[in-house]
């Protein structure tokens, strides 16, 4: 019997099991979720500097129209015995340390240059660009929790406090299979009633956005024989990806050659359109994903099935889209009974708002509706219509999608 959308979802991780860990360079981190708490075990900054390139001074020293001496020179890099001595002020560049004594930092458009002296012509305030030891990370500190992703920014931190490796997830590797009498490599010569095999080259691109390896077993043929030697070869794989074949037709075989290989099916079949003859399973601890064949229907059930799963198996401690509120534009009318898998157009309005309509023709043979939509709506399976000016939930589409 056919399944919720949220029953799947559920059921796939409770299912899937985490990846071991390995220790990988900083430098092979993005990307990936971290394995365990981290604690920073030394400031940042090490130790106090400038943040502008000015003078060093006492506060105490710095009333306005006040002359003050320049002692010495610190550039960034280097340290010095120099310290700041009262009445007296160093010359330092972004980054410097800030010598013993001094409290703040004048920079040079704050004062008057001439000779070795400096005139302060703007009220100093202690710690004016200053960067102090430890006031961003302390010893101690629990700077990134085990499961989050590693962006550019955490590796920024990470390399700050001299961390060169670090315990990761281990990445999923990920065997795709085409299905299908019908399909074509890209450059096979055309016959009448051939279909080029897209969902392999989809499916790889949206494996590897997710920071997964992809693993790309080619096309099976409808037979029983073709069927066997690819899925056998694809149960070597972390996780197994068909596309068609898993419907109810007389040449949908994938179904019965993963029952022979005792594949334990969870669920097939599910109250969501498009994606209804979706089906999940487990070899021991590989799971096995028979999406439909329809390029619409194969891209979608990736993203909101599988991407979460291969996301949890990599460690990631969040592994859904974040959901908006958005206004709808225009009325929508569906079926009751399946949960509405639906391509939206998304905008900000002129005051601010997130607004949705259709991103064009719903049909699942229509790609082209996908390639426009920067989001999706999932519209409850008990409703049949969505009236223009509803809030409904939608996450958006690509890793980098702008409105």
């Amino acid at each position: 019997m056919p399944i919720s959308f949220y029953e799947a979802r559920q059921q796939i991780l409770d299912t899937v099991p985490t990846l071991a860990i390995e220790k990988v360079s900083l430098f092979d981190a993005a990307g990936r979720a971290v394995a365990e708490d981290i604690v920073a075990t030394q400031p940042l900054p090490a130790f106090n500097n400038s943040a502008m390139d000015g003078y060093a001074v006492r506060v105490a020293d710095c009333a306005i129209g006040t002359i003050l001496p320049v002692v010495g020179y610190l550039p960034a890099g280097k340290t010095s015995t120099t310290t700041g001595k009262p009445g007296t002020v160093v010359r330092v560049m972004t980054g410097a340390p800030i010598p013993s004594g001094a409290d703040a930092v004048v920079p040079f458009e704050d004062c008057k240059e001439e000779a070795d002296k400096i005139t302060i012509l703007r009220t100093v305030k202690k710690g004016d660009h200053t960067r102090w030891a430890g006031e961003d990370i302390r010893p101690g500190d629990k700077i990134i929790a085990a499961g989050t992703l590693l962006r550019p920014a955490e590796i920024s931190l990470l390399a700050s406090l001299r961390l060169g490796t670090i315990l990761v997830h281990r990445r999923v590797r990920v065997a795709i299979l085409a299905t299908g009498d019908e399909l074509q490599e890209i450059d096979e010569l055309p016959f009448n009633g051939g279909i080029v095999d897209s969902n392999t080259s989809a499916l790889a691109a949206a494996v590897q956005e997710v920071g997964a390896i992809p693993l790309l077993l080619g096309i099976a043929r409808d037979n029983l024989t073709d069927l066997r030697e690819k899925i056998k070869e694809g149960l070597q794989a972390d996780v197994l990806i068909t596309s068609a074949g898993v419907s109810a037709g007389d040449r949908d075989l994938v179904r019965e050659v993963l029952e022979e290989f005792g594949i334990k099916e969870i669920f097939w079949k599910l109250r969501i359109k498009p994606g209804h003859p979706t089906a999940f399973g487990m070899d021991n601890d590989t799971p096995v994903f028979s999406l439909p064949g329809n390029p619409v229907a194969t891209l979608l059930t990736f993203e909101e099935f599988v991407r979460p799963a291969l996301l949890k198996m990599m460690g990631h401690n969040s592994v859904f889209k974040t959901l908006y509120r958005a206004t709808l534009t225009e009325p929508i009318k569906k079926k009751k009974g399946r949960l509405q898998i639906l391509r939206v157009s998304v905008r900000i309005n002129q005051d601010g708002e997130m607004v949705v309509s259709s991103a064009g023709d719903q049909n699942t043979g229509i790609l082209r509706t996908l390639v426009d939509a920067q989001g999706i709506a999932l519209l409850a399976d008990d409703r049949d219509f969505f009236a223009a000016g509803e809030k409904i939930d939608i996450h958006l589409l690509g890793a980098s999608t702008a409105l």
